[in-house]
C-alpha cells in the first residue's frame, strides 16, 4: 500500500500535535463543569474564557462578541433562523450561488416554508460574484446579506467588504461564512463590514465538533434551542472544554503560520503548473480570480472526477470531487453548475487542497500520479 498523501484539506485537517496536548490535561485532570463554582469548575471556566480571547484574535473582534458552536453549519443556521424569527417584518435574503449547502439548503427550505424571500445572485465562468446583480438585490425590505469569504471548492475570495457596504446602505446585516478562510488569510471581522462571521476548527487542525459564531456587539439573534443559558444564552448546554481549549490552541497556530503561508501557495502553484504542463486538456477553475493560496481546482476534461478521485487514491493520494452521485446518477456540483462550465469540464473537476504540512515531496509524488492516471480515464461525458 502506498504512503498517504492527504490533499484533501478543505474537507477536514488532521489535528496539530500541539493541540492534542493542550487538550489532553482537559480530559483527564481539569474535567470539570465550567459552569460549576469548586476549583475544578474555575479551571474549566478559566479555560473557556482564555480560548474565547483567542480565537477574538484570530477574528479581529473582541472576546465578547465570541459564541463557541459545534461546528461552521450550526453557526450558520443559528444566523439564518435567528434572525428570521427574530425579524418578521424584513423578509428578503440575499445571498449567491455557491454557497455552502449549509446556508443554501436552509435558505431554499425557508423560501419553500414561506419564511422568506430568497435572492441568489449569480456568479461568472470564473467564481467571481455578479457585482451588479447583487447591487440589484440588495433593497429596503433586504433582512440580510450571506456571503463566503473563501469558496470552498474553487478556494475564489470574494470582495465580502464592497458588498457589507452595499447591503448596510439598505440596512441589511451580512452573514459571512468564513469557513473556509479561516487560518488561509487574516480576518478582521469589523474590516470585513461583518455583522456576523462563522468558522469551525476542524478546516485548521482543531478536531471536529467546534467553531465560532460572532455576532457584532448589540446584535441579538433568536436562540435555536434553550436550558442553561450557557455561550451568553445563545447556545445552551454544557461546553465541551477540551475542544474548546484544542480550538484556542489551533488558532493560535493558524495566525502564527499565516506570515509563512506564501510557502503554501508556492506549493499549490507547483503543482498547477506542473499539471498544466503535463497533462493535456486541463482547467484550472477559478484562476483568474484571488484564491486561497491552498486550494487548486482542476478540471481534466473528458474525464469523470469520481474514477479519478478513485484512481488517486488507489495509489495514495487522497483529492476531492467536484461533482456528486445522487442515486446513481453523477452530475457536477452545484458550484460547477453556477459556474456555467461546459458539462466535459465541469464534470472533470477534482479538487486539491493543501495545508501548512504538506511538502514538496508529496506534491512531486502526487504530480507523478496524476500525470500517470489521467490519461488513461480519459473518454468521452455523455451529455
Amino acid at each position: 500500500m502506498p504512503e498517504t498523501i492527504y490533499l484533501d484539506n478543505n474537507a477536514t485537517t488532521r489535528v496539530a500535535d500541539e493541540v492534542i496536548a493542550a487538550m489532553t490535561p482537559y480530559y483527564r485532570e481539569l474535567y470539570g463543569n465550567a459552569h460549576a463554582i469548586h476549583r475544578l469548575g474555575r479551571s474549566s471556566h478559566d479555560a473557556v474564557e482564555d480560548a474565547r480571547a483567542e480565537l477574538a484574535l484570530l477574528l479581529g473582534c473582541s472576546a465578547g462578541e465570541v459564541i463557541f458552536t459545534s461546528c461552521g453549519t450550526e453557526g450558520n443556521a443559528m444566523v439564518l433562523r435567528g434572525l428570521v424569527d427574530r425579524h418578521p417584518d424584513r423578509r428578503r435574503v440575499v445571498t449567491t450561488a455557491v454557497e455552502h449547502p449549509s446556508v443554501l439548503t436552509l435558505l431554499r427550505a425557508l423560501e419553500r416554508e414561506g419564511e422568506i424571500e430568497l435572492v441568489v445572485v449569480p456568479v461568472d465562468t470564473h467564481g467571481a460574484i455578479d457585482l451588479d446583480a447583487m447591487r440589484d438585490a440588495i433593497g429596503d425590505r433586504t433582512l440580510l446579506v450571506s456571503v463566503m469569504l473563501a469558496q470552498n471548492e474553487t478556494g475564489v475570495l470574494h470582495p465580502v467588504a464592497e458588498i457589507a457596504e452595499l447591503a448596510h446602505a439598505r440596512g441589511a446585516y451580512v452573514h459571512v461564512d468564513a469557513v473556509q478562510a479561516a487560518g488561509k488569510v487574516p480576518l478582521a471581522q469589523h474590516e470585513l463590514g461583518a455583522d456576523f462571521l462563522t468558522i469551525s476548527g476542524h478546516k485548521f487542525h482543531a478536531p471536529k465538533g467546534i467553531g465560532a459564531l460572532a455576532i457584532r456587539k448589540g446584535l441579538a439573534l433568536q436562540p435555536l434551542w434553550y436550558g442553561g443559558g450557557q455561550e451568553l444564552g445563545m447556545r445552551s448546554g454544557t461546553e465541551p472544554v477540551p475542544s474548546i481549549v484544542g480550538f484556542a490552541a489551533a488558532a493560535r497556530l493558524a495566525r502564527e503560520a499565516l506570515a509563512q503561508y506564501d510557502r503554501v501557495r508556492a506549493l499549490r502553484d507547483r503543482l498547477e503548473a506542473a499539471i498544466a504542463q503535463r497533462v493535456d486538456e486541463t482547467t484550472v477553475n477559478g484562476a483568474t480570480q484571488p484564491r486561497l493560496g491552498n486550494t487548486a481546482n482542476i478540471s481534466f476534461h473528458d474525464a469523470y472526477a469520481d474514477e479519478i478521485v478513485r484512481a488517486l487514491d488507489a495509489e495514495g493520494v487522497c483529492v476531492s470531487a467536484g461533482a456528486a452521485c445522487h442515486s446513481g446518477n453523477v452530475e457536477p456540483s452545484g458550484t460547477m453548475k453556477a459556474m456555467r462550465l461546459p458539462l466535459r469540464v465541469a464534470m472533470g473537476a477534482v479538487r486539491f487542497s493543501l495545508s501548512r504540512y504538506t511538502t514538496v515531496e508529496e506534491i512531486d509524488r502526487a504530480i507523478d500520479v496524476v500525470c500517470a492516471v489521467v490519461p488513461n480515464l480519459r473518454q468521452a461525458v455523455a451529455p
